[in-house]
């Protein structure tokens, strides 16, 4: 590839990194907020964490939705167009959400329009860079969301003791608003692609044969398992660290969850430099080696960070960081593998089949994590145990990922991935 094409590539990926930066503002919101809008709109922990969960399952059905209109009517088309919608519905839910069962409405309707900005943004992204470098690019971009949700953190805790959570919402539904300008600028010049099909393949059923590819389910089943633990971590930590500054400082409720937001937002730094990470070392040291190593580590992490809750803070960020590291760094690896395994035609496909069982485990998980929150309290545990059970509830599900990735690893057709490194 020549010094222009490169230079050319790398502006492209830049501008549409931005965009996803900017739509990921709404994501996590909600999340640096739960300390407030539990008392403020009487939740336990389990409606809270179910508010999440209609996010997850909104945003669900939105990757499924997506990913056969991309390959119908061509990713770039349906980016854009969904873009519009995630828009409108992120300010809409930052303006009229008031309680328990409108946050869950438009919580969940602002996730159902929001998969527009994932999915077709990975096709696109296979579908300009090769193989050897199509890990770097899909990290830079999850590492793009992943700031984005570092930066609502931050906006959130910062604006909410001068504005309220109201208005740090709005400041934040104004992202997806600056994404969508972003988006057209980035895909101005980008043509439509859409994989014509023979003759002999236009009968062809694609979910039965993303269903029916061992290699390509075995990615799958190993995405579903680490969406658990990554989505209910995300979902959580600025609770958790929330709860950790309370413990610690003995801070009131609003100042604490504005502290825990901020923590959370330095421990989510980890997961741009993981998504990064995990894209550059599986390009070079393989696949399946890397979401073995990464799955095993971040799945540990799930299993001990609750009992720690009494370690100092600056501690606790530090290894906070270190597992949103090893959460997020090897999802840009899954989304790799996809492409790699299934037929061009198909990928849109094989992301709505991934988005089914992964999101769909990853809607639940937020909600078990608050049922065992409420359990735990219920029994009056201490706040170690609480806490600790709770992540547990993620990390014993996170451990069966890196099974599913042993079992591709010994597969031959795990050579088909990043030019046979496995």
């Amino acid at each position: 590839m020549s010094t222009a094409n490169r230079s050319s590539d790398t502006h492209w990926l830049l501008w549409l990194c931005a965009s996803r930066t900017s739509f990921a503002l709404m994501f996590t919101a909600y999340a640096a907020a739960i300390p407030l809008l539990k008392p403020e709109w009487g939740m336990s922990a389990g409606e809270a964490g179910l508010i999440q969960s209609a996010w997850h399952g909104g945003y669900l059905f939105s990757l499924v939705a997506v990913g056969f209109l991309a390959d119908r009517y061509g990713a770039k088309r349906v980016f854009l167009f969904s873009s519009i919608a995630s828009s409108i519905s992120a300010m809409v839910f930052a303006l009229f959400a008031e309680s328990f069962l409108t946050g869950a409405i438009l919580y969940g309707l602002t996730g159902l329009f929001s998969g527009g900005s994932y999915t077709p943004g990975l096709t696109l992204i296979a579908e300009r860079f090769q193989t050897a470098g199509r890990g770097r690019a899909m990290g830079f971009y999850l590492a793009a969301a992943s700031g984005g949700y570092a930066l609502a953190l931050l906006l959130t805790g910062a604006l909410t003791p001068l504005i309220g959570w109201r208005g740090a919402f709005i400041v934040n539904a104004a992202g997806p608003v600056l994404g969508t300008l972003l988006a057209l600028y980035a895909l101005r010049a980008t043509p439509n692609v859409i994989h014509p099909r023979s003759a002999e393949q236009a009968g062809e059923k694609p979910v039965a044969m993303i269903l029916n590819n061992k290699p390509a389910m075995l990615v799958t089943w190993a995405y579903t398992f680490h969406s658990w633990e990554m989505l209910g971590m995300k979902a959580w930590m600025p609770a958790f660290l929330s709860a950790a500054a309370a413990y610690s400082t003995g801070s009131n409720a609003t100042a604490s969850a504005s502290l825990g937001a901020g923590l959370a937002a330095i421990a989510y730094i980890g997961s741009m430099g993981g998504s990064v990470t995990g894209g550059w070392l599986s390009d070079r040291m393989g696949r399946t080696w890397t979401m073995l190593v990464l799955a095993t580590t971040s799945a540990a992490c799930s299993l001990a960070l609750g009992w720690l809750i009494g370690l100092p803070l600056w501690l606790l960020v530090i290894i906070c960081a270190f597992y949103s590291f090893t959460a997020v760094g090897d999802s840009s690896v899954f989304s790799t593998a996809v492409t790699e395994l299934v037929p061009p035609r198909h990928i849109g496909a094989a992301y709505s089949v991934r988005s089914v069982l992964g999101f769909g485990a990853g809607a639940i998980a937020p909600w078990v994590f608050g049922l065992v929150l409420d359990a735990a309290g219920a029994a009056q545990a201490s706040p170690a145990i609480t806490w600790g059970l709770a992540w547990c509830s993620l990390g014993v599900i996170a451990l069966f990922s890196p099974v599913a990735t042993w079992r591709l690893r010994r597969m031959p057709e795990a050579t088909q991935m990043a030019n046979g490194k496995r």
